[in-house]
């Protein structure tokens, strides 16, 4: 509840700071509040979730992140010439988000009433819970790694959509906006049914690694349909392939995650270091494209883009732990 709280803070400092610093500082805040709802929330999957349903339930989890992913894109679009109603209305949903989790969410045993007592964290268990695995973790690194790549390949181009519309594909504002809204609707369409047929799929094949592993190639295959088709359709395409493929990766990305953690004990603080990836993926892609725009153009970002993915999917697929 705190995170979401924190989270609508942050936002509205971003949306209502003219400077820069005013604007890093705000989105910093809301990434300290988002993670402080997704590392609980990520570390039940390890607590509750069986390892022979770990990809179904992983792929309820990939599918939600899809779904409002998609709707925020849509929503985004819609307040495209009215950005101050638009930031209120995102604020408004972050502050009930972490509310909103702790009503649906299945009540937990007490500690009072649990075999061991709960444990009083002391400075020092908290200083040491910054600790990196050093023990039966190489299979847990590799994860980060490939994780890190593939998000900073996708978001290299996912949060660049209006940029890439308006400066690769030559579009007004208003046209751009109607097609992010299209290639939105296409996208979570394909991510949620792709998602959750690949789940299921995991959990009876045994399988994690080639399934990462195909959805990366699909992803790099809508990456490189702008570089043959830089129009609007092209994008559209890029939304529906690319959209298939990271429906296919986000579907067993948790529940492999899971697979690979160095302690079931300290499953929490893994999984948040895991997710790290995604956060620093999210900040690396920006840095790099920023880059490249300043030193070339807007195409050279998909080659970029196609090169990350693929490289994270062969990072994955040396891991040795999981099928």
């Amino acid at each position: 509840m705190c995170g979401g709280f924190i989270t609508a803070a942050g936002y509205l400092l971003a949306a209502n700071s003219a400077a820069l610093a005013g604007i890093v500082a705000g989105w910093s805040i809301v990434q300290v509040g988002v993670n402080m709802m997704i590392a609980p929330a990520v570390a039940v999957l390890s607590d509750r979730i069986p390892e022979s349903t770990r990809g179904t339930f992983s792929a309820f989890y990939g599918g939600a992140q899809i779904v409002g992913q998609s709707a925020g894109t849509f929503m985004g679009a819609q307040f495209i010439k009215h950005m101050g109603a638009g930031f209120l209305t995102g604020a408004v949903l972050f502050a009930i988000t972490g509310i909103i989790a702790v009503l649906v969410w299945p009540r937990e045993r007490s500690s009072k009433n649990d075999e061991v007592a709960a444990k009083t964290l002391s400075i020092s268990d908290i200083l040491r819970s910054f600790i990196l695995p050093t023990r039966n973790c190489r299979d847990f690194y590799l994860a980060l790694v490939g994780r890190l790549l593939l998000m900073v390949g996708w978001s290299m181009v996912a949060t660049y959509q209006l940029y890439i519309l308006q400066k690769y594909v030559g579009l007004s504002v208003d046209e751009s906006g109607t097609v992010i809204s299209t290639m939105s609707v296409i996208s979570m369409i394909v991510l949620i049914v792709t998602s959750m047929i690949s789940g299921p799929i995991s959990d009876r094949l045994h399988r994690r690694k080639i399934i990462v592993a195909v959805g990366s190639v699909i992803i790099a295959i809508g990456i490189a349909i702008p570089i043959m088709m830089p129009t609007a359709l092209g994008m559209m395409l890029y939304a529906g392939v690319a959209g298939t493929g990271y429906g296919i990766y986000i579907a067993v990305d948790q529940a492999l995650n899971v697979d690979v953690l160095p302690s079931q004990e300290e499953a929490g603080k893994d999984l948040g270091i895991l997710n790290l990836a995604n956060t620093v993926g999210q900040v690396l892609a920006p840095v790099i494209v920023g880059g490249v725009v300043a030193t070339s153009s807007y195409a050279t970002i998909f080659p970029i883009a196609i090169v990350c993915v693929l490289v994270g999917a062969v990072v994955i697929m040396l891991i040795r732990k999981v099928k």
